[in-house]
């Protein structure tokens, strides 16, 4: 259970901590609000959440939910990510802690396991709820935001399902709304994540897909679900290598798939590829900051029973990142998809990678990698790894590749490298039509995005080769290198005026 972060120089083992922990550390950091004052469910705390989120403001936890004064449920929690330093905390780091030291963690952690252990019971089954006693609206599940098609209670929630071949489970988090009192319309992307290639298997034998969404836990599993670890590889067996311990699971009481021990809430059920029991999902505000498309017909999770502690903690989280306001998932992402993608880059041999960084509001739309050159063709040898892995799927749409001179995660610096180091009727400006990408982007015409006909969305990708060109000769004027020195001081003139800077009088 949780420990204090230890080891020696860089490595952290921290021990796994259930919600309760998780909000008792942000507490204790200053990085928690408590709200006392009555809030309404419907558009009222989404709205709040947004606020603060633009305020870069602390996590939130709810206390007097109107209509939920009393009852199964009376507490949400939120905004547990939404800065970077309250993910390192998570990660057992120091919130001053660099991009480069989180995501090198990362690219380490990912390619760990430490598998879980399965106990006989625990907080979460402390009640049981089945059958017709279930009602998903006795827990405070809010509308989020005021053009959503109704309250959404899969947003930060673990979907547990399992590979009917391989019985490896899968943990990944997946948008679901309530339905009816015992029903989740959810949007499953039959092939393209985890659990619709779970789902298609299991529709292949004419058989309903076992779920469990999990509800309130260690933050680590947010963190590791959101993530696209490869498949084969179980989330939970991940989380416990990050943990240095592993996990405790118990076992679902309906449905053969396991949970965690401690979680807060655990909901059950079946979901099938028969439209007959597809339910209306949707619209939704979704992580490119614009609401989605029309309600449609759905898969529905039909629900079989709810597990909980007593006076559980509902987990939610508002989706969307705007300019200025990043949402939890913008923030995992800028981190766990850099991870990702330097390991991507790692494992095809890609020699000189420096850095790479993922700025919370693109949510790995955009990604930038700092290199040390090579050679001339390696910015678009890094794109063509990028774009042909998997993780692609929903992000690195627009590469940007820099040399080490300049900052990744300087917007200012990147600029500067795109005005004069970009030409693009040379090659510095590539664009790779028609390859799959998100079908919720906006920018993609709507016959693109159509996943019936097309099995995923289509993308037009771009590179933006931002590192000095090759094909210039050197020039002696230029002290033998193929582009002019910039106007920066000499080393012995800036350590000169660094020493003296206090003589000046300077305040700055």
């Amino acid at each position: 259970m949780l420990g204090k972060a230890r080891g020696a120089g860089k490595e952290i083992v921290m021990g796994f901590m259930d919600l309760r922990q998780w909000i008792a550390l942000l507490e204790r950091e200053g990085e928690l609000r408590r709200i006392a004052a009555p809030v309404e469910w419907d558009r009222e705390i989404g709205a709040i959440t947004r606020k603060v989120l633009e305020k870069k403001g602390p996590a939130l936890l709810f206390e007097h939910i109107r209509g939920y004064e009393r009852g199964r449920c009376t507490r949400l929690f939120t905004n547990g990510f939404g800065t970077r330093e309250r993910l390192a905390l998570a990660l057992g780091f120091p919130t001053a802690a660099s991009n480069r030291e989180l995501v090198q963690y990362v690219m380490k952690k990912n390619r760990e396991t430490i598998k879980p252990v399965v106990v006989p019971s625990g907080p979460v089954k402390e009640h049981v709820v089945k059958g017709a006693d279930v009602d998903l609206a006795e827990f405070p599940v809010p509308r989020w935001h005021y053009l959503e098609g109704g309250r959404y209670i899969n947003t930060f929630a673990g979907i547990v399902t399992r590979d009917p071949e391989t019985g490896v489970q899968n943990v990944g988090i997946y948008r679901g709304m309530i339905g009816k009192r015992n029903t989740i319309p959810s949007l499953l992307i039959r092939g393209g994540q985890h659990w619709g290639q779970h789902f298609l298997k299991y529709a292949n034998r004419g058989q309903p897909m076992p779920v469990a969404c999990v509800i309130g836990w260690d933050p680590i599993l947010g963190f590791l679900a959101g993530s696209p670890i490869p498949a084969g590889v179980c989330e939970y067996d991940v989380m416990g290598a990050y943990r240095g311990e592993p996990a405790e699971l118990v076992r679902c009481e309906t449905v053969d798939l396991e949970v965690p021990a401690t979680a807060e809430i655990v909901i059950e059920g079946l979901i099938a590829d028969d439209p007959s029991t597809y339910e209306i999902e949707g619209p939704f505000g979704e992580f490119t900051g614009y609401v989605s498309d029309i309600p449609t017909p759905r898969p529905t999770i039909q629900v079989t029973c709810v597990t909980h502690r007593s006076d559980p903690i509902f987990r939610g989280t508002l989706e969307g990142t705007l300019p200025g306001s990043f949402s939890e998932n913008s923030v995992m992402s800028s981190v766990q998809r850099a991870a990702i993608a330097w390991n991507i880059l790692a494992g095809a041999g890609i020699p000189g990678i420096r850095d790479v960084f993922i700025h919370p509001i693109t949510n790995g739309t955009n990604v930038c990698i700092q290199i040390r050159k090579h050679y001339q063709g390696q910015p678009k040898q890094i794109a063509a790894a990028l774009w042909g892995s998997g993780a692609a799927q929903y992000r690195y749409k627009n590469v940007i590749v820099v040399e080490e001179d300049i900052d990744v995660s300087s917007y200012e610096q990147l600029d500067w490298a795109i005005a004069y180091r970009v030409n693009a009727g040379r090659g510095d400006l590539v664009v790779f039509p028609g390859i799959f990408g998100s079908p919720i982007d906006p920018s993609t015409p709507m016959e693109e995005r159509d996943v019936r006909r097309l099995g995923t969305g289509l993308w037009n990708r771009m590179l933006v080769d931002a590192t000095r060109s090759w094909e210039f000769e050197p020039r002696p004027e230029w002290g033998g290198e193929r582009f002019p020195p910039t106007v920066k001081p000499a080393p012995e003139d800036e350590r000169r005026v660094l020493d003296r800077w206090t003589e000046y009088g300077l305040d700055v």
